[in-house]
This record gives structure tokens, C-alpha cells and sequence, in this order.
């Protein structure tokens, strides 16, 4: 069995975002010489998410709107977690969204349905974070 290890960076602009990472994802599927297998795509900061869906604009303002009714920003007095900080809301918004994907590899390719595609989450940005991929198999 081999297995294959890489960070993905990125650095969203604004405070939240879906970045479609399935290309970049792909890439490390395709570097790492590996046909069969799986493969683990999880967000390295607490802020932040992985996940899978759809990559439609309208179900990407659905899941804003959602989310920030879910945990809303403000008031930022209103989290324990804000005494210094103003982030509460994306730990939050991060619990819903997941922490990681895990992907079969078949025939050296995502093996998906239809729609679906990988997504990094932003919850808290206007810095760089990372993204770690892990690939597993032969």
C-alpha cells in the first residue's frame, strides 16, 4: 500500500466562502500515482470546513443565510467564546459543516455521483489556512 500526503493552502478574502477544491484535489490524486483507495480531505483549522455538494450559486446563498441563522455573527456578546475574540459564531458554523470528506479512488479518479464536488468552507478568513489531503492504496 502506498500513501501520499499534502497541504493545500488557501486565503479567503472575506470573513466566509466555498472555494471549490475538487481540481486541487484531483492534482494530489493524480501526484500520488494511486488507482484504489481513499482519499481524506479535512480542514486543519477549527474555523473552517470540508465538505460535499452541489457547486450552484443559489444552494451556496442558501447555505450563508442557513448558517447565519444557525450561528449568527452577532451579536458577538453574546458567545462566552468571544472575551477577546469575535470567531464564536465559526466554530459553530464549522460543528454543522464537518471537519473532513473521505473519497474512493477508482481507476485514479473521485469516485462521485453525479453533482457532487469538494468544497473548503471558510468561517473565519482573511488569512491563510490549510487543507490536508491524505490518499491511501495502491
Amino acid at each position: 500500500m502506498k500513501s501520499y500526503r499534502k497541504e493545500l493552502w488557501f486565503n479567503v478574502p472575506s470573513r466566509r466562502g466555498f472555494v471549490n477544491i475538487t481540481r486541487e484535489v484531483q492534482d494530489c490524486i493524480d501526484a500520488s500515482g494511486i488507482a484504489e483507495g481513499l482519499c481524506l480531505v479535512n480542514a486543519m483549522h477549527i474555523t473552517a470546513s470540508v465538505f460535499i455538494n452541489d457547486d450552484e450559486s443559489g444552494l451556496h446563498h442558501d447555505y450563508e443565510v442557513w448558517l447565519e441563522k444557525l450561528a449568527p455573527h452577532e451579536p458577538v456578546s453574546g458567545y462566552r467564546h468571544n472575551v477577546g475574540e469575535d470567531n464564536a459564531d465559526a466554530h459553530m458554523k464549522r460543528q454543522i459543516m464537518g471537519r473532513e470528506v473521505v473519497v474512493a479512488v477508482t481507476a485514479g479518479r473521485l469516485d462521485f455521483g453525479t453533482w457532487e464536488r469538494i468544497f473548503y468552507g471558510e468561517f473565519d478568513g482573511r488569512r491563510k489556512k490549510r487543507v490536508l489531503v491524505k490518499i491511501i492504496g495502491e
